[in-house]
């Protein structure tokens, strides 16, 4: 049997994150695929990654000196629609946020979708306005929300088959697209993140990510404060400024860090706090590399990823100030020792990128057959 043609679309590449290496190992997985994107910053493209197919939206986005992609957001599905992919291509493989499954529209080869989330901020109201950042930013983010709506509704009858990155993913894509999934886990680079039996636990709570609303590091700093117990936060973002005037003198930021620095903190603190709905979160897997207990809140990946017991333990999700008091409470009793940092490791390597790639590659041979 010949080797199949396949493509690989991402909405874009304007930043190193989770999804991007998920694109990364699509194309370990198929060392021959094209990859294609509308918007391609450069810089946001790491290997095993070489070279991308943009649009014009890549030099829209360039020549504003990348100041921002939302503005060019509206543009994204038509120029999606419009990819070269016809009659090119045995099957095409979509990285989704929000509009990459329009690609579905630019061939007839079957499409399948790996699916982050359906656009949260288009589907969640109360998450739309925590993200929206005002008056004005709420009316754009709502009128961008409708578009994208429309847009998955649309392209969902043309998927082949849909996979999911958790079960709490693949709840939202039956609920809104009203479709099945497969779940399978996003990969994780756990051998960049191990265990160090000669580093001891220091009396610190961590949080790390990018600090954004969603992943509610507000609720990790009030917890620190109510508990009296130290916190380190990791990352940078815009929220940033607001969280630095929310904290007290337990709280220590340190910003974006070299991979030396965040695996060492991974392998000393007493915890990774968890407080925010994730669709996956790749942050505690890699904390749990390293054998390091989880503490979050009982939704969204954190069901997937997270053992009560033997990787850590789950918050009751809630109104904040509930979730405040509760994680607040289990900080202040915790012992990083009554969780066997093997177990821990051993639980992460279930989501490995072997593991990912042998899923990926399984799902698309049977949409081949």
């Amino acid at each position: 049997m010949s080797t199949p043609r396949i493509a690989i679309v991402h909405e874009r590449f304007t930043e190193f994150g989770g999804s991007e290496a998920v694109v990364g190992e699509l194309a370990e997985t198929w060392p021959g695929a094209q990859v294609f994107a509308p918007i391609v910053d450069p810089d946001g493209v790491r290997p095993p990654l070489t070279t991308v197919h943009d649009t014009w939206l890549s030099r829209a986005y360039l020549g504003t000196g990348r100041r921002s992609h939302a503005p060019l957001l509206p543009f994204v599905p038509r120029t999606l629609r419009g990819l070269p992919l016809a009659n090119r291509f045995d099957a095409v493989v979509v990285s989704h946020h929000a509009f990459a499954t329009q690609a579905a529209f630019a061939t007839d080869a079957p499409v399948i979708a790996y699916v982050h989330s359906p656009a949260r901020w288009a589907w969640d109201k109360d998450f739309r306005t925590k993200e929206a950042g005002g008056r004005a930013g709420q009316l754009a983010l709502t009128a961008l929300g409708h578009l994208a709506r429309r847009a998955e509704l649309r392209a969902a009858p043309r998927l082949s088959h849909v996979v999911a990155n958790s079960r709490a993913v693949a709840a939202r894509i039956s609920d809104w697209w009203g479709l099945p999934s497969t779940v399978t886990y996003p990969p994780v680079q756990i051998d960049r993140f191990t265990p160090d039996p000669t580093t001891g636990r220091d009396d610190f709570f961590l949080f790390a990510g990018r600090l954004v609303p969603y992943k509610r590091p507000d609720l990790a700093i009030r917890a620190a404060q109510r508990a009296g117990c130290r916190l380190v936060i990791l990352g940078d973002g815009r929220f940033r400024a607001q969280l630095e005037t929310l904290a007290g003198p337990e709280t220590t930021f340190l910003g974006a860090t070299s991979h030396e620095v965040l695996l060492d903190t991974y392998r000393r603190c007493r915890a990774l706090l968890m407080p925010g709905v994730e669709d996956f979160g790749i942050v505690p897997v890699e904390a749990m590399a390293c054998g390091t207990p989880i503490l979050a809140v009982d939704r969204g990946g954190a069901l997937d990823t997270v053992d009560p017991g033997t990787t850590g333990e789950h918050i009751p999700y809630g109104p904040d100030e509930t979730v405040v008091d509760q994680l607040a409470e289990v900080m202040r009793d915790f012992d990083p020792a009554d969780y066997a940092p093997q177990a821990i490791r051993a639980h992460a390597e279930a989501f490995s990128p072997a593991a990912f790639r042998s899923q990926m590659a399984a799902i698309v041979s049977r949409s081949l057959a």
